[in-house]
């Protein structure tokens, strides 16, 4: 082969990539279109760092236009092209590609271009960013569609520190121009990433140009635009030293806590502890607690429901010296009303975290004051309520000591135990394991394990069966010698009752039981019973005999199962009733017999 044929094919390799990139991008099919712009970095690698820069970004370039779904993965592929373009040095040739996506109409193909912005920005020297990186903010800022305004929004903080003064002065009045724009969304972004800037502006430029922005965006006459200069206003008064500079912008924040729209409320109740951590000693606690009060007193349940969320760590981040008594002669006054809420949302909310109060305000004022709160909880209609109470009883149970938990908090459980409504005690039922954790092993052996073996024999069935269900959550829990010493003669005791339903439960425990305790249990404790309910004259507990075993068989050796089931079920087999011949052969082929 001569020279110039080979040095032909040698260009005609080195064009098939981009020849078949050009060809993918072209097709009818997006999944096609999507799949070459996944191999991306692949085909740069194949054509090198000069052939990408002159000839993929430029085709890249000048081709943008498809379907949203192509250029976003675009988007994110050019955020980590550095390498594949040469490095640093030549890390500008990205930006033409990005900001062309950073003006599509499609707002995550935008954001997802500023990310890859905002990543190669530091990749930049200083002299590329002046040339090249900050001349295309600028572009951005004045941008005839609010698309690319929005979009050069996130991308000041990232250039700012290193800009030149002259630079850093056009950067500013540019922020400046799109905290003023006349399009909503615009305003938005730009308040959205006002605090991010705020961080790496000089403080006497802060205080100079962006204290005004701040407030006008938080006067803004769009809710969404005031929501968001609410986090913004939180950074900015992290960054303020003093009480003197703090004095202009706590009224700004006061007024957004109070705004007239409730979203901007609700953000603010959201943010309650970041505004309080922010002010740290510069606000009182008089002050910062007559925020959070009127907005635990707020016309809108969602603004309440947010609010007392928060209650526990707004009270945790109260001065210590200061805290006690702003709890009991502020926040409690409004917490009482707030547990019989109209709104259950909020009742849900205050249950999951009104008990983490206990720890802070110490045993006496617990029992005194937040006690009655607990009790009238425990009792109330909403399932959530009473569970996120029981719930947290471990941070009561800690602070108050056994004795005000056995004679204040547990004769409130008991008797929603024994409601007349079979709703509400199978609520409790439910709970029980998790009372048990709360409450240790040897109290609730004391306290409610009597009221769990007369759940078994219960006149409503659900109550039967939710009970047979927590006994194996409890032998999981204390082990399996407590279970054989605390439930199991209860349970056995079932198989002579007068009542052919309880004899059934004891049969139904069976079945739990016999997953966690054991095959020597099931042979010793199980077996005498079983026999002697086989013989049982109702044929409701005889086929439930043949269900039971077909369980505790598989729970035993093949051995056994043989010498002790099998006998069993050929005896139902030849049975006078049409069920238990049926599930006496469902049993048998269940087991493989």
């Amino acid at each position: 082969m001569s020279a110039p044929v080979a040095m032909q094919e040698d260009t005609e390799d080195s064009l098939y990539p981009i020849a078949v990139l050009i060809d993918e991008l072209r097709n009818e099919d997006v999944q096609l279109r999507l799949n070459s712009i996944r191999k991306l970095s692949t085909i740069a690698l194949a054509l090198g760092v000069e052939r990408t820069r002159k000839e993929l970004i430029q085709f890249l370039t000048d081709t943008i236009y498809d379907e949203d779904e192509v250029l976003l993965v675009l988007a994110e592929q050019l955020g980590n092209f550095t390498p594949l373009v040469g490095g640093p040095d030549y890390v500008h040739c990205l930006l033409p590609p990005l900001e062309n996506l950073a003006n599509i109409e499609e707002t995550v193909v935008r954001d997802k271009a500023v990310e890859s912005l905002r990543k190669i920005a530091d990749k930049h020297s200083a002299a590329a960013l002046e040339e090249h990186f900050i001349p295309m903010i600028l572009r951005l800022a004045q941008g005839d569609w609010f698309t690319s305004r929005t979009s050069a929004c996130g991308l000041f903080s990232v250039a700012y520190a290193r800009a030149s003064p002259a630079q850093k002065q056009e950067l500013r009045n540019a922020f400046r121009l799109l905290c003023r724009d006349d399009t909503p969304m615009v305003r938005r972004a730009a308040t959205a990433k006002l605090g991010e800037f705020a961080k790496v502006l000089e403080p006497d430029y802060l205080k100079s140009d962006l204290l005004e922005v701040f407030e006008n965006l938080a006067k803004d006459e769009q809710d969404s635009v005031r929501l968001l200069a609410v986090e913004a206003g939180i950074i900015i008064v992290a960054l303020l030293k003093n009480e003197r500079e703090l004095a202009t912008v706590k009224p700004i924040i006061k007024d957004l806590v109070e705004d007239k729209s409730w979203r901007v409320r609700y953000m603010a109740a959201e943010k309650i502890v970041e505004i309080q951590e922010a002010f740290g000693p510069q606000i009182s606690a008089d002050e910062i607690i007559n925020w959070y009060t009127n907005l635990l007193k707020d016309p809108e349940g969602e603004v309440r429901d947010i609010s007392a969320t928060k209650l526990q760590a707004f009270c945790a981040a109260l001065p210590k010296d200061q805290r006690e008594k702003g709890i009991i002669e502020h926040i409690l006054p409004v917490i009482k009303p707030l547990s019989s809420d109209a709104n259950q949302h909020v009742k849900i909310a205050l249950a999951s975290v009104v008990m983490g109060l206990a720890p802070l305000l110490g045993e006496k004022s617990t029992v005194e004051h937040l006690l009655p709160i607990f009790l009238h909880m425990l009792r109330d209609e909403t399932p959530e309520v009473r569970l996120n109470i029981i719930s947290s009883l471990d941070k009561v149970s800690d602070v108050i000591g056994q004795y005000e938990l056995t004679y204040s908090l547990l004769p409130a459980i008991v008797e929603l135990a024994e409601d007349g409504k079979w709703r509400v005690r199978l609520a409790i039922v439910e709970y029980m394991p998790l009372l048990a954790e709360q409450l240790g092993q040897k109290f609730f052996e004391e306290k409610l394990l009597n009221l769990c073996m007369t759940w078994l024999t219960d006149h409503v069935y659900a109550i039967r069966e939710a009970a047979t269900g927590i006994l194996k959550q409890l032998t999981e829990k204390f082990g399996i010698e407590w279970c054989q010493k605390s439930i199991m003669p209860k349970v056995v005791a079932l198989a002579n009752d007068t009542n052919y339903l309880h004899r059934m439960t004891c049969l139904f425990c069976f079945n739990v039981l016999a997953e966690v305790i054991g095959k020597d249990l099931i042979m010793s404790d199980f077996f005498p019973v079983l026999k002697k309910l086989a013989e049982d004259p109702v044929p409701n507990v005889r086929f439930n005999v043949a269900k039971t075993l077909s369980k505790i068989g598989k729970a035993l050796d093949p051995n056994q199962t043989r010498a002790e089931v099998l006998p069993i079920l050929n005896k139902f087999i030849e049975d006078s009733e049409f069920d238990v011949r049926y599930f006496a052969e469902e049993s048998k082929n269940a087991l493989g017999l």
